[in-house]
């Protein structure tokens, strides 16, 4: 049985409210979970903030059992501080090649990663700003 950990949507129309649930990967997205462990509500409150309560050690139990997070879940546990960031990758543009190096999640910027060599699997003849190599031309 995968457990993931996901949010479960509450509350009415156009006012959404989720609950961050432990439940089996098969079960549906408001189904039967195994544990409440917090809440999120994205509207911002009088403060004009998102508020979100976490059982952290609940989820840091989950998380060692071998629980996945979904992505939403993912990046609500990178902000509380449970989690490392996720990896990005970013894109030249749409449909376009992908630049490999890793980016800082704090200012969207790629990481000069000075000595480490990246691998690049397409295989297309072009660089990465979309000129031909001269190797090659």
């Amino acid at each position: 049985m995968v457990v993931r950990i996901r949010l479960a949507r509450f509350g009415c129309r156009n006012r959404p409210f989720y609950r961050l649930m432990a439940a089996d990967g098969r079960s549906p997205r408001d189904g039967k979970h195994l544990e409440v462990l917090g809440y999120y509500d994205p509207l911002p409150g009088k403060d004009g903030g998102k508020r979100m309560g976490l059982k952290f050690d609940r989820v840091k139990y989950w998380l060692s059992v071998g629980a996945q997070p979904s992505d939403p879940v993912e990046r609500i546990l990178y902000r509380a501080g449970i989690l490392p960031p996720p990896p990005m990758l970013a894109m030249a543009h749409k449909g376009g090649p992908r630049d490999r190096r890793p980016i800082d999640p704090m200012t969207g910027r790629p990481l000069d990663l000075e000595g480490v060599t990246v691998v690049d699997d397409s295989h297309t003849p072009e660089s990465g700003d979309g000129a031909p190599n001269e190797e090659t031309a």
